[in-house]
C-alpha cells in the first residue's frame, strides 16, 4: 500500500523522487488520522503556496483509487485512508507467501566475521564479558536472517604480558593442586595477589615481561604451564555458553597468531611505515590526530594491535569476509581506529570493511567492575541467580506449568538477555532484577507471557483451519496490529544497518501491546467461525513472528508460563 502511495505522489510531483517520497511519508499518531500521511511542507518553496492549499491540489490530482477509502487534507498534510480489507489481505498473503518472513536474500553469497564474547583465559567469564557474547550472538541471527554465512569467532585472550604475570604468581603463590581443585577461582586468587604484591615489588613485572617473552620464543615450561591455564579456562567458559544456548565456529584465540605476526612486521617495514620510537616499532599517525600503533615493544615482544592486524589479515585471506565486525567496550575505540588506519596505510582497500561495534559499561548498584582488584561478578553466578528467582516467580504464579525448571531456565535467561538488548548498546546496563524479572513491564518475561498466552488461545481453539475474512479484520485494534505485523521485516534490515539488535526488543514490546490489546478486546474464540478462525490464524501469524524476534535476541519462548 505505502510503494502504491508512493507511485500516485511521485507522478504528481516532478520535483521529487519516489525515494524522497517513501522517506517524507509518515504513519500518523492516530488511526482517525489515516493510515498513511504525506507532509507538503517542503513543497511550500517549489510550488509557491501554503502546504494546506499544496495537500488540496494533490488531493483533487489523485482522487481516490480502488485500494484508498479515502483521502482527506488536515493542515498541510495530505491523508491516506486505506481499504481495510485490501491492506489485512495484502499483509497476510505477503507473510504466507514467505516462508522466512522477515528475512531476505540480501547477503546470498557474502560472509560477515563478527569477533565477540573473547573472554581472557586464566580469568573468570564475569558479567562484563556479556555484553560482547550477547550482543554479538543477536547480530549474527540478523545477518544470518537475512542471507549472510556468518563466522562466529571467539577471540580468546590468550596471549600477552597476563601470561607472564600467572605464571610468576603460580610459582611464588600457587600450586598444582590449588589449581586442579579449584580452576580459574584460584587463578584469579594468584592474579590479584600478583598486582597486590606488584605494587610493592616493580621488579615482579620486569619478570612477568620476561616469562612472556619466554613464551613467544617457544619456551618449553612457559608454554606448558600456559597450555594448562588455557584448558582450564574454556572448560568453565563452555559452561556458560551452553546456558546461553550459543555456539562459536571459531575459538582461534590471540595465540593462533603467534606465528603469523612477523609476516605483518616485515610487510610494514617493506612499506616503510615502521619508525623506532626507544626501541619499539610503532606507525606514526600524528596526521591523523592519532597516537602511534604500537607494533612491537622495546624488547620485541608484540602487543594487541599486531595480533588484531594479523587476524584480520588471516580473516581476509581465510573468509573473503564481505563485513568484520568487532563487538567490544566503548574504551577500545582508539584501539581499533589505529589498527583500521593501518591496514588502510598498508593499502588494504578492505579497511572499509573492519567495523567495531562498540558498547556501554554493565554494572551490578552502579558499580564498575575490576577483574584487577578482584571485584568481579561471575556471569554464571548472574545466570543461575536469574533461573532460580524465575523458579520462585512461577511457584507463586503458576506451580502446576509441565517443564517447570526448563521454562524457568528459557524466562531468567531470556530476562537477562532482553535486559541487555532492550537499550542502545552504547547505553551502560545496569542490572535490576525487580525491573527485569517483571511479567508486566518492558521487559523480556512480558513478550514471553504474550507468545505464551498466544499459544494459549491456540490450544484452546484446536485446529485452525485457513480461513481469511478480511471484513472481520477492519477495526481499529486489528488494523493496529497488522501493521505492526507489516513492520517486521523493514525492523530487521534496519536492526541490521544499525548494528543495533535494541531495534529488536523494542519492537517485540510493541507487537506484544498491540496484541495484548487485541486480546482483550476483539473476542477470539466465538461462535462465528469466519471470526474465530479469521482472528485466530492472526494469532498465529503473531505468534510466529514473537517467536522469531526473541530467537534473533537469542532468546527462547515457553509455550506455558
Amino acid at each position: 500500500m505505502k510503494t502504491k502511495i508512493v507511485e500516485l505522489l511521485n507522478a504528481q510531483i516532478e520535483n521529487m523522487d519516489a525515494d524522497e517520497i517513501n522517506s517524507l511519508l509518515e504513519i500518523p499518531p492516530k488511526a482517525e488520522m489515516g493510515d498513511f500521511a504525506f507532509p507538503c511542507f517542503k513543497l511550500a518553496k517549489v510550488f509557491r503556496k501554503a502546504p494546506p492549499l499544496i495537500a488540496e491540489d494533490l488531493k483533487d490530482k489523485i482522487g481516490c483509487p480502488e485500494f484508498l477509502s479515502k483521502v482527506e487534507c488536515l493542515g498541510g498534510y495530505l491523508n491516506f485512508f486505506v481499504d481495510k480489507s485490501m491492506y489485512a489481505k495484502q499483509i497476510v498473503d505477503k507473510y504466507l507467501l514467505d516462508a522466512s518472513y522477515g528475512g531476505s536474500d540480501e547477503g546470498r553469497g557474502k560472509t560477515i566475521c563478527i569477533d565477540y564474547s573473547s573472554p581472557n583465559v586464566a580469568k573468570n567469564f564475569h558479567v562484563g564479558h556479556l555484553r560482547t557474547t550477547i550482543i554479538g550472538n543477536s547480530l549474527n541471527k540478523i545477518f544470518t536472517k537475512l542471507g549472510y554465512h556468518v563466522e562466529r569467532i571467539n577471540h580468546l585472550g590468550d596471549w600477552g604480558t597476563q601470561f607472564g604475570k600467572l605464571i610468576v604468581a603460580y610459582k611464588n603463590w600457587g600450586s598444582k593442586e590449588a589449581v586442579e581443585e579449584k580452576g580459574i577461582e584460584e587463578l584469579m586468587r594468584i592474579y590479584v595477589k600478583f598486582h597486590e604484591e606488584a605494587e610493592k615489588d616493580d621488579s615482579l613485572n620486569d619478570e612477568a615481561r620476561a616469562w612472556f617473552t619466554k613464551m613467544e620464543h617457544g619456551d618449553a615450561e612457559a608454554l606448558s604451564i600456559w597450555k594448562w591455564f588455557r584448558e582450564i579456562s574454556l572448560k568453565e567458559f563452555m559452561r556458560v555458553y551452553e546456558l546461553l544456548g550459543m555456539e562459536f565456529d571459531s575459538f582461534a584465540g590471540e595465540s593462533f597468531y603467534n606465528d603469523k605476526m612477523q609476516p605483518v612486521i616485515e610487510e610494514l617495514e617493506q612499506k616503510e611505515l615502521i619508525q623506532i620510537s626507544d626501541g619499539a616499532r610503532i606507525v606514526d599517525l600524528e596526521e591523523y590526530n592519532m597516537p602511534p600503533c604500537l607494533i612491537t615493544k622495546k624488547d620485541g615482544s608484540s602487543l594487541y594491535a599486531t595480533r588484531d592486524i594479523a587476524a584480520a589479515m588471516y580473516r581476509k585471506k581465510t573468509y573473503d569476509f564481505s563485513k568484520c565486525i568487532y563487538v567490544t567496550g566503548l574504551e577500545q575505540k582508539l584501539h581499533f581506529a589505529q589498527w583500521f588506519k593501518v591496514i588502510e596505510l598498508m593499502g588494504y582497500d578492505w579497511s572499509k570493511d573492519l567495523i567495531h561495534v562498540p558498547y556501554g559499561l554493565v554494572s551490578l548498584k552502579g558499580g564498575k567492575l575490576s577483574t584487577r582488584k578482584g571485584h568481579v561478578i561471575y556471569a554464571e553466578d548472574i545466570l543461575h541467580e536469574a533461573i532460580q528467582k524465575t523458579r520462585r516467580i512461577i511457584e507463586e504464579k503458576n506451580p502446576n506449568i509441565p517443564n517447570k525448571e526448563e521454562v524457568a531456565k528459557q524466562v531468567g535467561i531470556g530476562a537477562i538477555l532482553f535486559n541487555d538488548l532492550y537499550n542502545q548498546r552504547i547505553k551502560d546496563v545496569i542490572f535490576d532484577w525487580e525491573k527485569l524479572l517483571n511479567f508486566d513491564g518492558e521487559t523480556g518475561p512480558y513478550v514471553q507471557y504474550t507468545y505464551a498466552r498466544a499459544a494459549s488461545v491456540l490450544r484452546k481453539i484446536g485446529n485452525v483451519p485457513a480461513i481469511y475474512d478480511y471484513s472481520v479484520l477492519s477495526d481499529e485494534l486489528s488494523m493496529a496490529l497488522l501493521k505492526e505485523i507489516a513492520r517486521y521485516p523493514q525492523v530487521i534490515s534496519d536492526a541490521a544497518e544499525k548494528l543495533e539488535p535494541f531495534i529488536i526488543s523494542r519492537y517485540a514490546v510493541s507487537l506484544a501491546q498491540t496484541f495484548n490489546k487485541f486480546y482483550h478486546d476483539c473476542q477470539i474464540n466465538v461462535s462465528d467461525e469466519n471470526i474465530k478462525y479469521t482472528r485466530a490464524n492472526i494469532v498465529i501469524i503473531t505468534k510466529s513472528i514473537l517467536k522469531d524476534a526473541l530467537s534473533l535476541l537469542g532468546i527462547q519462548c515457553p509455550e506455558q508460563m
